[in-house]
């Protein structure tokens, strides 16, 4: 569709343009005095109207003779003659006009100055050609680049969801993987605790199936994910484990990313709780400061414990989704000392919709 017609404000601004130039035609036969001011208006302003409506054409003209594409005689031989055939269309319908204009108000000397002025206004209508020419090209130049940005963009948010999609898909292997490990050492020690270890992680992977498949999910939606996982775990550590959940009640329906704390959570039962002798305490807390929504997960831990090398994703994990997400909006701090691991989330507080 042609670009002006696309919307009201741009059709009425290219006709404001034509009736301006219309002004300044009737101005330039005023002082040359061929005609009088009304009856000047009278004949410019409906001829200027109709040759900004012939002139739309030319935008088809310049979608089939791309600048840059085509070759310098092919581009300039079709405009030129174009403009001659528009201008003397428009100029015998001017005269037209004015014969009109003679027979229906019985004026005189009206069509005889206007004959004289016949080359002016055909070399003003090949010029006013060309001009408009030069517009469509620009307007057409505008709308590729327009479209190229919104390809781009498209681009950008289709690898953007697939890495995201990527990096979420990559959690729920690495969880599994800890937790059969966990139930498979309660087999043969205690099997009615794996049996229940069995019945809950079912329970958790429904729940956790469910909101993944989301793009984001509320504070309380992954507070309850995350105590569902604490629960099966607790079936493991038994009386080791203690878990503390803090959570501001503004915070609750903010937005976030599905399964964002799960990694964060899991990493201080494995890394943490599970290389203490008395065990300790897991402890989550949501709180809000103005904009940013503030979340922690903090844990005892051993310094003398072994350091493992991760088998999927973690911490990194956390920051390169939250950077996907939030871009600079969003920080992931550490704060780390010989017996004690804290992370802390930052990211923007965006109510869920």
């Amino acid at each position: 569709m042609h670009p002006i017609l696309i919307s009201r404000g741009g059709l009425a601004s290219y006709f404001l343009s034509w009736l301006l130039i219309g002004f300044l035609l009737a101005a330039l036969f005023v002082f040359s005095d061929t005609y009088s001011w009304s009856l000047a208006l009278s004949v410019m302003l409906p001829m200027i109207i109709v040759y900004a409506f012939l002139n739309l054409s030319t935008y088809y003209l310049c979608r089939a003779f791309p600048i840059g594409v085509t070759p310098l005689l092919k581009l300039v031989l079709p405009f030129l003659g174009a403009s001659f055939i528009s201008s003397a269309v428009w100029t015998l319908a001017g005269n037209g006009w004015i014969l009109f204009l003679e027979a229906a108000f019985e004026l005189q000397s009206v069509a005889e100055p206007y004959s004289r002025q016949i080359p002016m206004v055909f070399g003003i209508g090949v010029l006013l050609f060309l001009l408009s020419t030069v517009v469509h090209y620009v307007l057409i130049t505008a709308e590729q680049a327009r479209d190229s940005e919104r390809r781009s963009y498209e681009l950008r948010l289709l690898a953007q969801d697939a890495e995201l999609r990527l990096l979420r898909a990559q959690i729920d292997p690495h969880f599994l993987f800890n937790s059969l490990n966990s139930i498979s050492s309660l087999i043969v020690s205690s099997p009615d605790l794996a049996r229940e270890m069995t019945v809950r992680l079912a329970d958790f992977l429904r729940k956790s199936l469910h909101h993944g498949s989301q793009q984001v999910i509320t504070v309380r939606q992954e507070v309850a994910l995350i105590t569902d996982y604490l629960a099966v775990e607790q079936i493991r550590f038994g009386e080791r484990l203690k878990v503390e959940i803090s959570m501001d009640e503004e915070t609750g329906s903010l937005a976030v990313p599905p399964l964002l704390l799960q990694p964060l959570v899991e990493n201080a039962v494995r890394h943490g709780i599970a290389h203490l002798l008395d065990g300790g305490c897991v402890r989550v807390r949501s709180s809000r400061t103005s904009q940013t929504l503030h979340l922690v997960v903090d844990n005892p831990c051993d310094d003398a414990r072994p350091r493992q090398a991760g088998t999927g994703v973690g911490l990194e994990n956390v920051r390169n989704r939250l950077h996907r997400l939030y871009g600079n909006d969003a920080r992931v701090d550490v704060e780390e000392s010989n017996d004690y691991f804290e992370v802390t989330l930052q990211l923007p507080a965006v109510p869920h919709e």
